[in-house]
């Protein structure tokens, strides 16, 4: 008995900055896992990048390289899932644009993020209509593969929400080509970065993928721990702790008991406990930077992913755009 067709997914990054530990544990692991049972389509989405980093482009491409070798060497297999960049697919543009002729203003205004973001990046001007249609373009991101599922954290269930509004808008007014793309919400720890914030690139708080371990060690000597304890005597609580908060994401569940129990009884100081992170987090994090490096000196294989997915990617738009030109009535 042949099984049928996998229930396809979709997502993406922006290329703005090399990815950090909280990408890792918010998103890479998860798709990972999702490969193995998904089809699956993951997008570096450069249009995007535009949408607030338009006056200065001369990073992006050199940002998508290092996202792909990130993507490859935290394992993502272009033999189980396609890789490939958006703007290397150009059905997404006209998906967008065919899209806009029926989404009222509104509804873009309403997405929490488009004011939040304006007041969070108030050194750019963000007036322009490819931020206010930042939500659309994600939307034909989505739609353009008809994707049963979104991965996606509890923080952008609206944006979805809106893609769900777009699709059933179109299908009411033409014909049914889209189906409603569904969240997948996957639990996974908010790490804070290494002042207490979440960690993110903007904060300049981050601990990155491609760190060397001399570079993690000075980031963690210097991270926040329990403001309460202010010397080595004084009994501390990892429920407050930025540190603990990782190694109950990277520390084994021995090194976890352990630097639990030293803190409240105050058997270990913070260097301490400091220390035994970065030993956890070198034994993750040493295979990727290794992979990474391999895929370094072997571009063409990036390259070849990269390739390969795009075609998957372009022939699957092609399929679903031919159907909403159809349902339209639009070309001939």
């Amino acid at each position: 008995m042949t099984e049928g067709p996998r229930p396809r997914v979709l997502s993406g990054m922006r290329p703005t900055g090399p990815l950090h530990l909280g990408h890792l544990v918010g998103a890479l692991r998860n798709w990972v896992e999702l490969q193995q049972r998904y089809d699956c389509f993951y997008a570096i989405v450069d249009w995007h990048a535009l949408t607030t980093d338009y006056a200065d482009t001369r990073s992006i491409a050199g940002h998508v390289r290092e996202l792909a070798l990130d993507w490859l060497a935290v394992g993502l297999d272009p033999e189980r899932c396609q890789l490939f960049v958006q703007s290397e697919v150009k059905e997404h543009a006209e998906l967008h644009l065919l899209l806009s002729m029926i989404v009222p203003l509104p509804w873009l205004e309403r997405v929490p993020t488009y004011k939040e973001q304006q007041q969070e990046l108030r050194d750019r001007e963000l007036n322009t209509y490819g931020f206010l249609g930042y939500p659309l373009l994600q939307t034909a991101d989505i739609l353009a593969y008809r994707a049963a599922w979104v991965p996606v954290g509890e923080d952008q269930v609206p944006h979805l929400e809106l893609s769900r509004e777009i699709a059933r808008r179109f299908n009411q007014l033409y014909a049914p080509v889209f189906p409603e793309p569904a969240p997948l919400l996957t639990p996974a720890a908010r790490l804070p970065g290494t002042d207490g914030r979440k960690m993110s690139k903007s904060y300049g708080n981050a601990i990155h993928l491609g760190d060397p371990p001399s570079v993690v060690g000075d980031k963690l000597d210097g991270m926040l721990t329990d403001p309460r304890r202010t010397h080595r005597h004084i009994p501390g609580d990892p429920a407050v702790c930025p540190v603990f908060t990782h190694h109950r994401t990277f520390s084994s569940a021995a090194t976890q008991a352990w630097a639990d129990g030293g803190c409240r009884t105050a058997a270990i100081g913070c260097r301490d406990c400091k220390a035994a992170l970065k030993a956890s987090l070198e034994e993750q994090l040493r295979p990727i930077r290794e992979r990474r490096e391999e895929l370094r000196a072997e571009p063409a294989r990036v390259e070849a992913a990269l390739r390969r997915g795009g075609e998957a990617a372009r022939e699957a738009a092609s399929e679903t755009l031919g159907a909403a030109r159809s349902a339209m009535r639009i070309g001939r």
